[in-house]
């Protein structure tokens, strides 16, 4: 019996030392989450994106007196409801606003990591590729398992034409998210940019099964950055198509395959050579769209104007 008790005792006390230890462990988690936001607010003001006049000005638009009277009061309102104002903001391009609603979001107990991949797709799109890495960098230091952050941080690398950096941090957001046709779409992009065509493919139609939309351009926004840029896109639009051929998707093939002629992409002579396209160049559709662009390609050229010598 006494040695029961002793027993239990023991228990007890490394209970007791547990909590404190587990509770500590998640309070220093929380206030280095509260310190990032800080550092991030500080970093903010340090790239306006307007002056105080141009932003008076888009205040004065039709758009803006829309939106103000809804907007929550940035001391009373709720997390949720500032995050909501911040999205808002940002669809309706008013983004030093959003940004200033996603602070008042943080500074309320808004969830820090959401909010600063958020803030960091406002950088971004802003063309703020710099501020927005940084913001990136912050916020897989500490959520090491944030995969929109990997993935966005990517976005930054991609950017700035650090394809195998970018493909690092693609493949890491996969690891902990490999339902995303967004990550699988931009690991496609890299790997076209690297002219692994074989490895691109593989990506956009791991993308185009999670999302047959995701190739599409769609209004900005959200928590994951999304590339669609590159300087080569009439041949991005070519080996998108050869996706959709490979997978018997014929509308959507067509569709690419038009996009890739418009840019003058030489799409009957590479069809030619491809085993899975070749047999579309009997498709009436398929031809009427050469047909069509070769017209065109036609009339552009025969109304150049030969310049003076």
């Amino acid at each position: 019996m006494r040695l029961r008790v002793v027993y239990l005792t023991v228990l007890t006390i490394l209970a007791m030392a547990a909590y404190p230890a587990a509770r500590l462990c998640a309070e220093t988690e929380q206030t280095q989450q509260i310190q990032q936001a800080q550092r991030i607010q500080q970093i903010q003001p340090s790239a306006p994106l307007t002056s105080p006049e141009e932003r008076a000005e888009l205040h004065a638009g039709p758009d803006w007196q829309q939106i103000a009277p809804h907007l929550p009061d940035p001391d009373t309102g709720s997390a949720a409801a500032l995050e909501t104002a911040g999205d808002v903001l940002a669809a309706r391009r008013f983004p030093e606003d959003a940004l200033d609603y996603y602070g008042y979001a943080m500074a309320r107990g808004g969830n820090v990591s959401d909010l600063l991949n958020k803030m960091g797709v406002v950088r971004l799109e802003l063309r703020q590729n710099e501020l927005a890495r940084e913001m990136f960098q912050r916020t897989v230091r500490v959520q090491k398992k944030d995969a929109a952050a990997w993935n966005n941080l990517g976005v930054t690398e991609f950017i700035a034409k650090e394809y195998v950096k970018a493909i690092d941090d693609y493949k890491r957001a996969m690891r902990l998210d490999s339902r995303s046709a967004v990550y699988h779409s931009n690991l496609g992009m890299a790997y076209f940019e690297l002219k692994d065509l074989e490895s691109a493919r593989d990506q956009f139609a791991a993308a185009t099964r999670l999302d047959p939309e995701i190739m599409q351009a769609r209004p900005g926004g959200g928590i994951s950055a999304h590339v669609l840029s590159t300087q080569n896109y009439s041949q991005l639009c070519f080996e998108i198509a050869k996706v959709y051929a490979r997978e018997h998707r014929a509308a959507p093939m067509r569709l690419w395959l038009a996009k890739a002629s418009e840019g003058g992409f030489d799409v009957r002579g590479n069809m030619r050579s491809d085993t899975v396209l070749a047999p579309y160049l009997k498709d009436p559709e398929v031809k009427l769209l050469l047909a069509n662009a070769a017209s065109l390609h036609t009339r552009a050229v025969s109304t150049t104007v030969t310049p003076n010598l």
